[in-house]
């Protein structure tokens, strides 16, 4: 009997303890939903070391204004000089092994002149000058002063009011004027008329930029690719998916940056045409019957 009656006064307990949460509860309900939510505080700001470089989103944007979608590198001529099999077998691997050489070539022969114009700033138009006598090709050089002086140009106009004051900067305006002078230099020491390099020029404006060395070479060795792929798209080599995917390949990334670690401590005294049969094709594009491209 006793037990009977001290579980009933358990079971009251249970109940009323419920009555007194689900009370609890409903008062907290009410309180929740008249007082306003505090605001979600806003995601910090991504550290600046981790956001991209703008400057190099610009300069490797493929709208860039430097003419280069004129200019094939020598794969027109490559394809003139190669005609297909019948049933169109050219493909893939004979595209690849121009575009190694072209890579191969733009490393050994102006890559040493961007790292030193890089580095020392204030020697642009000595450099200017010694690649020029050692651009032995007259459609080659035709080609890297249209995209040389296009950048100038785009510096001059754009680029250059958003970078500071550098040694860089200095050298670029200094190399502009002397442009505007012919057949002088501002230092007018030899009188030698200035040309206007692709490479050199780039190196100081990613300098002047803030663009790391590394990043400079490698844009300036990608694009390059880029515009070949494009020649490729335009000569209807391939289609412009197969060409994304050549630009996204791990082989066009690994083959960019074994050029770059081959070459990286090349001095410019060494420098030279290291695929001799890229000079031929781009000096015999001009003998083609029909052409779409300067070079």
């Amino acid at each position: 009997m006793t037990s009977s009656a001290d579980e009933s006064t358990l079971k009251d307990e249970i109940a009323r303890l419920e009555a007194e949460l689900s009370l609890v509860r409903s008062q907290l309900q009410l309180i929740s939903s008249s007082t306003p939510s505090e605001p979600d505080e806003p995601a910090p700001p991504p550290p600046k070391t981790l956001l991209p470089s703008h400057p190099l989103l610009l300069l490797s944007d493929s709208a860039l204004p430097l003419g280069s979608f004129a200019f094939s590198s020598g794969l027109e001529s490559y394809l003139a000089h190669h005609p297909n099999t019948p049933g169109n077998t050219l493909a893939a691997e004979r595209f690849h092994h121009f575009l190694s050489l072209t890579l191969t070539s733009l490393a050994t022969s102006t890559l040493p002149y961007l790292i030193a114009a890089y580095t020392k700033p204030p020697n642009l138009q000595d450099l200017d000058a010694e690649l020029d006598a050692c651009t032995l090709c007259p459609v080659a050089r035709r080609a890297s002063v249209a995209q040389g002086r296009a950048l100038l140009t785009l510096w001059d106009r754009a680029l250059g009011s958003e970078a500071g004051p550098s040694e860089a900067a200095t050298a670029l305006s200094n190399f502009s004027q002397a442009m505007k002078t012919p057949n002088s230099r501002l230092d007018d020491a030899e009188n030698i008329a200035l040309s206007g390099h692709f490479a050199p020029v780039w190196a100081a404006v990613t300098c002047a930029l803030g663009i790391s060395l590394h990043s400079s070479a490698y844009t300036f060795l990608f694009s390059h690719a880029k515009a070949v792929v494009s020649a490729a798209v335009r000569a209807s080599v391939m289609g412009p998916y197969k060409a994304q995917e050549v630009l996204a390949s791990g082989w066009l990334r690994g083959k960019i940056e074994g050029v770059m670690g081959a070459n990286w401590e090349r001095k410019v005294e060494e420098a030279g045409q290291g695929v001799v049969m890229c000079d031929l094709w781009i000096g015999r594009h001009e003998l083609l019957y029909s052409r779409i491209f300067n070079s």
